[in-house]
């Protein structure tokens, strides 16, 4: 394995996730925000399941996000 390429194509990943993830959660907040479903002053919470089927990996990661 080469450590170098592993890095950086790990990296190359999260911030694929990242990004894509950002723009859902901010996309389903404004529509809830249009919607009435939420008042803009609530704590989300959220989850993340990670998974690398290869190597055995399931991963939770929850936090959670505020709005005000």
């Amino acid at each position: 394995m080469n450590d170098d390429t592993f890095n950086i194509q790990t990296r190359k990943f999260l911030k694929k996730v990242g990004i894509n993830a950002q723009r859902e959660i901010e996309a389903a907040v404004r529509s809830a925000l249009d919607s009435g479903k939420l008042s803009g002053n609530e704590k989300l919470s959220a989850r993340v399941i990670l998974e690398v089927g290869e190597v055995d990996l399931k991963v939770t990661i929850e936090d959670d996000i505020a709005l005000e």
